[in-house]
């Protein structure tokens, strides 16, 4: 039996890596490996999972390079290789790419001869920053921070590009960081999805980041011949669910009792690797870089001086790990634009130094350094 692959996907900070860690937690009997490709020189989002995974024997194996689909022959199908010769030692495979790539490519590479006898696509999954997108913050032609500066390229619409082609592969799209918005609000979000990529099978709703496990892992999407209940011509839109179906093995021809659950006909992805190597060879703008200090932090300080940051450059996301005075634990930090977030994470051990990694388009380094220095008053470098 093929072992079943999901991807996961979406644009920097929609929050794929929470999700995960959600999933791991739920799923303490199930022998997962977890792909995390990461845009950055820290693992930051690997910690992440290998914390969540650490009591439940979930292995994580980093792919250092910032975007896995421009590097499947030499990063992920050696991995895929690995796990394909312990085969019986794993249930499901996860694969978290980063912010900045496409699915398809990795879509595709499961299919090549040196692997597919033995892994087998379950689905292609989409996070997707809610407030982000109402927000317009992802919107074509949207430029991005920083984007209208003498010095930025004239072609800055790249976010759209790469949500697009995203949404465009996924089965099934998450609508995340839903908890402080209106019913409107969700309405609006799930008409924005649909007008980019109307035929997305299904899109669910993931309140604090969790969702069951039963709606994105085991899903059965691209076995050799679909289930009949997934391949409607029309779309439906649903209710609040009432009660959890008792099983979720096999589809169900009745899905009103699914919230926020809507789904459509979609015979195959058409989106081919030339866009994906047009995309890449034409773009190079997008840059990470990361910056370090030895010296004591305020979190609130430094947490303004991260959104400063995202005002004054084209920065969209930052992440790291930062030492407090006073605590034996490690200060996560996560910022998507000039949103931050920090909490304690009780599995990591205080650095001996704060690093922050930050990704954006044309930033400059030594700018972004300045400003953190202004505002927290410590070096950086």
């Amino acid at each position: 039996m093929k072992i079943p692959v999901t991807i996961v996907t979406g644009f920097l900070g929609s929050g794929k890596t929470t999700l995960i860690c959600g999933l791991l937690k739920k799923n303490p009997d199930r022998r997962l490996a977890v792909l995390v490709n990461e845009f950055g020189e820290v693992s930051v989002d690997g910690a992440l999972l290998r914390s969540a995974g650490e009591e439940c024997g979930v292995e994580i194996h980093d792919l250092p390079n910032g975007c896995i689909c421009c590097s499947v022959n030499d990063d992920f199908v050696p991995v895929m290789r690995q796990l394909q010769a312990r085969k019986h030692q794993v249930d499901h495979v996860i694969i978290e790419t980063s912010g900045l790539a496409l699915p398809q490519p990795v879509m595709n590479a499961l299919n090549w001869p040196e692997i597919r006898a033995d892994f087998q696509l379950d689905a292609v999954i989409t996070v997707v920053d809610v407030p982000q997108l109402i927000a317009g913050e992802l919107e074509s032609g949207k430029p991005i921070p920083g984007g209208l500066s003498p010095e930025a390229p004239s072609h800055i619409d790249a976010v759209d590009t790469i949500l697009l082609q995203q949404l465009e592969n996924a089965d099934v799209v998450i609508l995340n960081k839903i908890d402080e918005l209106s019913e409107d609000d969700l309405l609006r979000a799930e008409d924005a999805i649909r007008a980019r990529a109307p035929k997305v099978r299904f899109m669910e709703l993931a309140y604090h980041a969790q969702l069951d496990t039963r709606l994105c892992m085991g899903l059965h999407l691209h076995d050799e011949a679909a289930p009949p209940a997934h391949e409607h011509g029309h779309a439906h839109h649903h209710g609040p669910l009432h009660q959890m179906p008792a099983d979720l093995d096999q589809p169900i021809d009745d899905q009103t009792q699914f919230d926020g659950h809507a789904h459509s006909g979609l015979d195959s992805h058409e989106h081919g690797d030339e866009t994906h190597e047009h995309f890449h060879g034409h773009d190079p703008g997008w840059q990470s870089f990361l910056l370090s200090t030895t010296e004591a932090q305020d979190p609130e300080i430094l947490k303004r001086a991260v959104s400063e940051v995202a005002l004054r450059q084209p920065v969209l996301r930052a992440k790291g790990h930062v030492a407090i005075p006073g605590k034996h634990h490690a200060l996560v930090l996560q910022a998507v634009r000039a949103r931050v977030q920090t909490y304690y994470d009780a599995h990591d051990h205080a650095p001996a130094k704060s690093s922050v990694v930050f990704i954006g388009y044309h930033p400059k380094r030594s700018e972004v350094a300045e400003i953190l220095h202004e505002i927290t008053g410590t070096h950086w470098s």
